[in-house]
Protein backbone atom coordinates (compact mmCIF):
# COMPACT_ATOMS: atom_id res chain seq x y z
CA UNK A 1 0.00 0.00 0.00
CA UNK A 2 1.61 3.40 -0.90
CA UNK A 3 1.90 6.13 1.42
CA UNK A 4 -0.88 8.68 1.57
CA UNK A 5 0.02 11.70 -0.33
CA UNK A 6 1.18 15.07 1.38
CA UNK A 7 -1.25 17.41 -0.29
CA UNK A 8 1.00 20.55 1.24
CA UNK A 9 3.26 20.78 -1.68
CA UNK A 10 1.06 19.92 -4.88
CA UNK A 11 0.47 23.46 -7.17
CA UNK A 12 -3.11 23.24 -8.59
CA UNK A 13 -1.75 21.25 -11.77
CA UNK A 14 -0.38 18.19 -9.69
CA UNK A 15 -3.56 18.69 -6.93
CA UNK A 16 -5.71 18.52 -10.35
CA UNK A 17 -3.68 15.02 -10.99
CA UNK A 18 -4.32 13.63 -7.80
CA UNK A 19 -8.07 14.11 -7.76
CA UNK A 20 -8.22 12.97 -11.53
CA UNK A 21 -6.98 9.71 -10.22
CA UNK A 22 -9.19 9.33 -7.01
CA UNK A 23 -12.12 9.56 -9.68
CA UNK A 24 -12.81 13.44 -8.61
CA UNK A 25 -13.89 16.70 -10.51
CA UNK A 26 -11.11 19.11 -11.00
CA UNK A 27 -12.50 21.69 -9.31
CA UNK A 28 -11.55 20.01 -6.42
CA UNK A 29 -7.98 21.03 -6.58
CA UNK A 30 -8.44 24.69 -6.08
CA UNK A 31 -11.15 24.15 -2.89
CA UNK A 32 -8.80 22.30 -1.15
CA UNK A 33 -5.97 24.56 -2.03
CA UNK A 34 -7.61 27.26 -0.65
CA UNK A 35 -8.57 25.39 2.47
CA UNK A 36 -4.93 24.51 3.00
CA UNK A 37 -3.41 27.67 2.09
CA UNK A 38 -5.39 30.49 2.80
CA UNK A 39 -7.70 29.32 5.94
CA UNK A 40 -5.26 26.76 7.84
CA UNK A 41 -6.80 24.10 7.66
CA UNK A 42 -5.22 20.54 7.90
CA UNK A 43 -7.96 18.29 8.68
CA UNK A 44 -9.81 17.00 6.49
CA UNK A 45 -12.91 16.60 8.43
CA UNK A 46 -12.86 20.74 8.73
CA UNK A 47 -13.26 20.81 4.65
CA UNK A 48 -17.09 21.34 5.22
CA UNK A 49 -17.69 22.02 0.89
CA UNK A 50 -16.69 18.49 0.57
CA UNK A 51 -18.95 15.63 0.56
CA UNK A 52 -18.38 13.56 3.66
CA UNK A 53 -17.51 10.75 1.52
CA UNK A 54 -14.37 12.58 -0.45
CA UNK A 55 -13.45 13.47 3.08
CA UNK A 56 -12.96 10.02 4.41
CA UNK A 57 -11.14 9.04 1.62
CA UNK A 58 -8.83 11.46 1.52
CA UNK A 59 -8.15 10.42 5.30
CA UNK A 60 -7.21 6.69 3.64
CA UNK A 61 -5.51 8.77 0.86
CA UNK A 62 -4.13 11.64 1.36
CA UNK A 63 -2.25 13.59 4.22
CA UNK A 64 -1.13 17.52 5.29
CA UNK A 65 2.11 17.20 7.07
CA UNK A 66 3.94 19.94 8.17
CA UNK A 67 7.53 20.36 9.93
CA UNK A 68 7.86 20.69 13.78
CA UNK A 69 8.61 24.27 15.08
CA UNK A 70 11.81 23.58 17.56
CA UNK A 71 13.12 27.06 17.87
CA UNK A 72 11.13 30.64 17.23
CA UNK A 73 14.06 33.54 17.96
CA UNK A 74 13.60 37.39 17.86
CA UNK A 75 16.15 39.86 17.09
CA UNK A 76 16.33 43.30 18.86
CA UNK A 77 15.82 44.55 15.61
CA UNK A 78 12.36 42.29 14.72
CA UNK A 79 14.10 40.22 12.49
CA UNK A 80 12.40 36.50 13.84
CA UNK A 81 14.19 33.22 12.68
CA UNK A 82 12.69 29.69 12.74
CA UNK A 83 14.15 26.65 12.75
CA UNK A 84 12.38 23.78 11.28
CA UNK A 85 12.51 19.94 12.26
CA UNK A 86 11.86 17.70 9.57
CA UNK A 87 10.33 14.16 9.44
CA UNK A 88 13.83 12.76 8.74
CA UNK A 89 15.21 14.60 11.87
CA UNK A 90 17.13 17.85 9.70
CA UNK A 91 16.40 20.96 10.05
CA UNK A 92 16.51 24.03 8.43
CA UNK A 93 16.22 27.34 9.16
CA UNK A 94 13.84 30.29 7.84
CA UNK A 95 14.03 34.17 8.47
CA UNK A 96 11.43 36.84 8.47
CA UNK A 97 12.63 40.29 8.30
CA UNK A 98 10.05 43.02 8.87
CA UNK A 99 10.71 46.75 7.59
CA UNK A 100 8.92 50.09 6.03
CA UNK A 101 5.27 48.18 5.84
CA UNK A 102 6.60 45.20 3.91
CA UNK A 103 7.68 41.88 5.76
CA UNK A 104 10.01 39.83 3.46
CA UNK A 105 10.31 35.77 4.35
CA UNK A 106 13.81 33.97 3.40
CA UNK A 107 13.09 30.00 2.86
CA UNK A 108 15.62 27.36 2.49
CA UNK A 109 15.63 25.03 -0.59
CA UNK A 110 18.12 22.56 0.86
CA UNK A 111 19.57 20.86 3.98
CA UNK A 112 23.09 22.61 3.67
CA UNK A 113 24.75 23.11 0.48
CA UNK A 114 26.86 21.97 -2.40
CA UNK A 115 28.54 24.96 -3.46
CA UNK A 116 30.81 25.60 -0.79
CA UNK A 117 30.80 29.54 -1.10
CA UNK A 118 34.05 30.45 1.19
CA UNK A 119 32.03 33.38 2.70
CA UNK A 120 28.60 31.33 3.93
CA UNK A 121 28.13 29.35 6.97
CA UNK A 122 25.65 27.44 5.48
CA UNK A 123 28.37 25.81 3.31
CA UNK A 124 30.92 25.42 5.80
CA UNK A 125 28.13 22.73 7.46
CA UNK A 126 27.91 20.49 3.82
CA UNK A 127 25.09 18.97 2.35
CA UNK A 128 21.99 16.50 3.20
CA UNK A 129 20.02 16.74 0.63
CA UNK A 130 16.99 18.92 -1.26
CA UNK A 131 13.75 19.64 0.42
CA UNK A 132 10.82 18.64 -1.01
CA UNK A 133 8.31 20.86 -2.28
CA UNK A 134 6.16 20.56 0.72
CA UNK A 135 8.90 21.40 2.67
CA UNK A 136 9.54 24.01 1.19
CA UNK A 137 6.52 25.64 1.19
CA UNK A 138 5.42 24.64 4.35
CA UNK A 139 8.26 27.01 5.99
CA UNK A 140 5.69 30.03 4.29
CA UNK A 141 2.53 28.19 6.00
CA UNK A 142 4.55 28.14 9.50
CA UNK A 143 5.55 31.42 9.16
CA UNK A 144 1.93 32.74 7.87
CA UNK A 145 0.43 31.58 10.97
CA UNK A 146 2.95 32.14 13.25
CA UNK A 147 3.04 35.94 12.44
CA UNK A 148 -0.45 36.40 12.99
CA UNK A 149 -2.52 34.96 10.53
CA UNK A 150 -3.82 32.49 12.68
CA UNK A 151 -7.41 30.55 11.93
CA UNK A 152 -9.98 29.98 10.02
CA UNK A 153 -10.99 33.12 8.13
CA UNK A 154 -8.16 35.30 8.83
CA UNK A 155 -6.56 37.07 5.48
CA UNK A 156 -4.29 39.22 7.22
CA UNK A 157 -0.89 39.76 5.12
CA UNK A 158 1.70 40.10 7.31
CA UNK A 159 4.37 38.44 4.21
CA UNK A 160 4.18 40.65 0.80
CA UNK A 161 7.42 38.85 -0.09
CA UNK A 162 9.49 36.08 -0.83
CA UNK A 163 13.27 35.73 -1.44
CA UNK A 164 14.70 32.10 -2.16
CA UNK A 165 17.54 33.12 -0.14
CA UNK A 166 17.95 30.82 2.78
CA UNK A 167 20.26 27.50 2.97
CA UNK A 168 20.73 25.47 -0.08
CA UNK A 169 20.88 26.97 -3.79
CA UNK A 170 17.52 26.74 -5.21
CA UNK A 171 18.33 25.98 -8.94
CA UNK A 172 20.14 22.72 -7.64
CA UNK A 173 16.28 21.79 -7.14
CA UNK A 174 14.34 23.16 -9.59
CA UNK A 175 11.46 20.99 -9.51
CA UNK A 176 10.36 21.49 -6.30
CA UNK A 177 11.68 25.18 -5.92
CA UNK A 178 9.36 25.67 -9.01
CA UNK A 179 6.26 23.61 -7.87
CA UNK A 180 6.42 25.49 -4.42
CA UNK A 181 6.65 28.91 -6.33
CA UNK A 182 3.92 27.83 -8.38
CA UNK A 183 2.05 27.89 -4.96
CA UNK A 184 3.15 31.07 -3.60
CA UNK A 185 1.59 32.80 -6.94
CA UNK A 186 -1.24 30.76 -6.85
CA UNK A 187 -5.03 33.00 -6.46
CA UNK A 188 -6.35 30.42 -3.99
CA UNK A 189 -3.03 30.06 -1.84
CA UNK A 190 -1.12 33.02 -1.26
CA UNK A 191 -1.46 34.97 -4.47
CA UNK A 192 1.89 36.31 -4.60
CA UNK A 193 3.15 38.39 -8.01
CA UNK A 194 6.28 37.18 -9.54
CA UNK A 195 8.23 40.48 -8.37
CA UNK A 196 7.46 39.92 -4.93
CA UNK A 197 9.52 36.30 -5.07
CA UNK A 198 12.60 36.82 -5.83
CA UNK A 199 15.06 33.53 -6.84
CA UNK A 200 18.79 33.90 -5.73
CA UNK A 201 21.57 31.75 -7.69
CA UNK A 202 25.15 31.57 -7.37
CA UNK A 203 24.99 31.16 -11.07
CA UNK A 204 24.05 27.79 -12.30
CA UNK A 205 23.31 28.86 -15.72
CA UNK A 206 21.79 26.51 -17.96
CA UNK A 207 19.18 25.95 -14.67
CA UNK A 208 18.31 30.14 -15.14
CA UNK A 209 17.54 29.77 -18.61
CA UNK A 210 15.13 27.24 -18.03
CA UNK A 211 13.65 29.34 -14.92
CA UNK A 212 12.24 31.77 -17.59
CA UNK A 213 10.91 29.06 -19.64
CA UNK A 214 8.89 27.77 -16.34
CA UNK A 215 8.40 30.33 -13.76
CA UNK A 216 9.75 33.39 -14.33
CA UNK A 217 10.08 35.43 -10.80
CA UNK A 218 12.56 38.04 -10.35
CA UNK A 219 16.07 37.00 -10.01
CA UNK A 220 18.70 37.67 -8.06
CA UNK A 221 22.61 36.64 -8.32
CA UNK A 222 25.05 36.36 -6.21
CA UNK A 223 28.53 37.74 -8.17
CA UNK A 224 30.92 38.76 -5.82
CA UNK A 225 33.46 39.47 -7.62
CA UNK A 226 34.37 40.95 -10.95
CA UNK A 227 37.02 38.76 -12.01
CA UNK A 228 36.73 34.86 -12.82
CA UNK A 229 40.19 34.24 -10.96
CA UNK A 230 39.20 35.94 -7.46
CA UNK A 231 35.50 34.64 -8.15
CA UNK A 232 36.80 30.56 -8.45
CA UNK A 233 38.14 31.00 -5.33
CA UNK A 234 34.73 32.33 -3.41
CA UNK A 235 32.07 31.12 -5.42
CA UNK A 236 33.53 27.93 -6.52
CA UNK A 237 30.39 27.29 -9.22
CA UNK A 238 32.18 29.78 -11.42
CA UNK A 239 34.91 27.44 -12.13
CA UNK A 240 31.96 25.80 -14.09
CA UNK A 241 30.34 29.02 -15.14
CA UNK A 242 32.72 31.76 -15.48
CA UNK A 243 31.64 35.61 -15.39
CA UNK A 244 31.26 35.43 -19.29
CA UNK A 245 28.27 33.03 -19.54
CA UNK A 246 27.19 34.27 -15.89
CA UNK A 247 26.36 38.33 -17.36
CA UNK A 248 25.12 36.84 -20.60
CA UNK A 249 22.08 34.45 -18.58
CA UNK A 250 21.45 37.48 -16.55
CA UNK A 251 20.84 39.58 -20.09
CA UNK A 252 18.39 36.63 -21.27
CA UNK A 253 16.85 36.32 -18.38
CA UNK A 254 15.71 39.87 -18.77
CA UNK A 255 15.49 40.02 -22.21
CA UNK A 256 11.51 40.71 -23.28
CA UNK A 257 10.61 42.23 -20.11
CA UNK A 258 11.56 46.39 -20.14
CA UNK A 259 11.12 46.97 -17.31
CA UNK A 260 12.72 43.74 -15.19
CA UNK A 261 16.16 44.24 -13.53
CA UNK A 262 18.43 41.81 -12.15
CA UNK A 263 18.95 42.14 -8.67
CA UNK A 264 23.47 42.00 -7.92
CA UNK A 265 24.18 40.77 -4.39
CA UNK A 266 27.63 41.38 -3.71
CA UNK A 267 29.28 40.79 -0.32
CA UNK A 268 32.33 43.46 0.62
CA UNK A 269 34.65 41.34 2.28
CA UNK A 270 37.48 43.56 3.62
CA UNK A 271 40.11 44.24 1.80
CA UNK A 272 39.32 41.09 -0.69
CA UNK A 273 36.66 42.34 -3.29
CA UNK A 274 35.73 46.42 -1.82
CA UNK A 275 38.55 48.35 -3.41
CA UNK A 276 38.07 51.64 -5.94
CA UNK A 277 39.76 48.68 -8.99
CA UNK A 278 36.51 46.61 -7.61
CA UNK A 279 33.77 49.46 -8.47
CA UNK A 280 35.35 49.77 -11.61
CA UNK A 281 35.57 46.78 -12.69
CA UNK A 282 31.85 45.99 -11.60
CA UNK A 283 30.86 49.38 -13.25
CA UNK A 284 32.12 47.59 -16.52
CA UNK A 285 30.78 43.99 -15.82
CA UNK A 286 27.94 45.25 -15.38
CA UNK A 287 27.02 48.25 -18.37
CA UNK A 288 24.78 46.40 -20.27
CA UNK A 289 22.74 44.53 -17.71
CA UNK A 290 19.48 45.96 -16.39
CA UNK A 291 20.27 45.54 -12.47
CA UNK A 292 20.29 47.30 -9.46
CA UNK A 293 22.92 46.41 -6.88
CA UNK A 294 22.84 45.04 -3.13
CA UNK A 295 25.83 45.89 -1.22
CA UNK A 296 26.05 43.66 1.33
CA UNK A 297 28.15 43.81 4.50
CA UNK A 298 30.12 40.75 5.26
CA UNK A 299 28.25 39.14 8.16
CA UNK A 300 30.88 37.03 10.32
CA UNK A 301 30.25 33.92 12.01
CA UNK A 302 32.68 31.05 13.98
CA UNK A 303 35.59 29.92 12.18
CA UNK A 304 34.75 32.21 9.23
CA UNK A 305 37.48 33.38 7.26
CA UNK A 306 36.93 36.81 6.27
CA UNK A 307 36.57 40.55 7.49
CA UNK A 308 33.44 43.04 6.99
CA UNK A 309 34.82 45.84 5.03
CA UNK A 310 34.96 49.35 7.22
CA UNK A 311 31.84 51.53 6.45
CA UNK A 312 33.86 53.70 5.37
CA UNK A 313 34.89 51.51 2.68
CA UNK A 314 31.46 50.36 2.02
CA UNK A 315 30.32 54.17 1.11
CA UNK A 316 32.91 54.72 -1.01
CA UNK A 317 32.37 51.61 -3.04
CA UNK A 318 28.83 52.32 -3.26
CA UNK A 319 29.84 56.21 -4.09
CA UNK A 320 31.76 54.74 -7.12
CA UNK A 321 28.87 52.83 -8.63
CA UNK A 322 25.97 55.81 -7.95
CA UNK A 323 28.71 58.06 -10.07
CA UNK A 324 28.23 55.78 -12.77
CA UNK A 325 24.72 55.56 -12.74
CA UNK A 326 23.92 52.53 -11.35
CA UNK A 327 21.40 51.75 -8.76
CA UNK A 328 23.10 50.77 -5.59
CA UNK A 329 21.78 50.38 -2.11
CA UNK A 330 23.53 48.97 0.97
CA UNK A 331 22.06 46.28 3.04
CA UNK A 332 21.31 47.04 6.26
CA UNK A 333 22.08 44.07 8.29
CA UNK A 334 19.15 42.52 10.18
CA UNK A 335 19.55 39.65 12.75
CA UNK A 336 22.78 39.20 13.69
CA UNK A 337 22.24 38.94 17.17
CA UNK A 338 20.25 35.45 16.55
CA UNK A 339 22.45 34.95 13.66
CA UNK A 340 19.72 35.26 11.18
CA UNK A 341 21.72 37.85 8.85
CA UNK A 342 23.06 36.58 5.01
CA UNK A 343 24.89 33.75 4.94
CA UNK A 344 24.77 33.05 8.40
CA UNK A 345 21.97 30.25 8.56
CA UNK A 346 23.16 27.03 9.17
CA UNK A 347 20.18 24.39 10.35
CA UNK A 348 21.11 20.79 12.18
CA UNK A 349 21.58 18.06 10.03
CA UNK A 350 20.90 14.47 10.43
CA UNK A 351 22.92 13.08 7.69
CA UNK A 352 26.13 14.65 6.86
CA UNK A 353 27.36 11.34 4.85
CA UNK A 354 26.92 14.14 1.23
CA UNK A 355 28.86 16.59 2.46
CA UNK A 356 31.34 16.71 -0.41
CA UNK A 357 28.79 15.53 -2.84
CA UNK A 358 28.77 18.36 -5.93
CA UNK A 359 25.88 18.63 -8.63
CA UNK A 360 26.65 17.92 -12.33
CA UNK A 361 24.99 20.63 -14.39
CA UNK A 362 24.73 19.93 -18.12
Amino acid sequence: MSAPANLLGLNRTQLEAFFSEQGEKAFRASQVIKWIHQQGVTDFQQMTNLSKALREKLEQTAVVALPEVVADRLSEDGTRKWLFKLEDGNSVETVFIPEDGRGTLCISSQVGCTLNCTFCNTAQHGFSRNLSSAEIIAQLWLADRLLGREGPGSHQRVITNVVMMGMGEPLLNFDAVVSAMELMKEDFAYGLSRRRITLSTAGVVPMMDKLKEQCHVSLAVSLHATNDELRDQIVPINQKYPLKELIAACQRYVDGSPRARVTIEYILLGGVNDRDEDARALIKLLKNVPSKINLIPYNPYPGGQYERSTQKAIDRFRGHLMKAGLTAVTRKTRGEDIEAACGQLAGQFKDRTRRSQTVDVA
